[in-house]
């Protein structure tokens, strides 16, 4: 079974316990779509295990990290973006932009994303 954390937004969507416009769910990652969409697309990307971030994953569980990138390209594609050109974007720590601290990738795209971001 996952790890969850009782307090973390995340796992409740994970665990059904919230809604979410969920469009993809396995064993591993499950993939919603973003309340404040800042594209056209705009779909988070979490594991299935409580992790606070990305670089957590990617020391405990490469493999999941890799879960979740695939399962961004994926999404890209059904979602029509992945010719045009999409971002991923993960943040770690307040200071980066963190508000939920459980992994997360966000799938940005559907129109054209300046540089830098922020």
């Amino acid at each position: 079974m996952p790890y969850t954390s009782d307090d973390c937004l995340f796992c409740a969507i994970v665990a059904g316990a919230i809604p979410a416009d969920v469009v993809h769910r396995d064993d591993h990652v499950v993939a919603f779509r973003d309340i404040n969409p800042q594209a056209p697309t705009h779909i988070l990307v979490v594991p299935t295990t409580h992790y606070e971030n990305v670089a957590e994953v990617a020391a405990d569980d490469p493999s999941g990290l890799a879960a979740l990138v695939l399962t961004a390209r994926t999404l890209a594609q059904a979602e029509g973006i992945d010719r045009s050109g999409y971002r991923l974007v993960t943040n770690t720590g307040a200071d980066a932009g963190q508000t939920v601290f459980h992994t997360h990738l966000h799938l940005l795209g559907g129109r054209h994303l300046t540089w830098p971001p922020g």
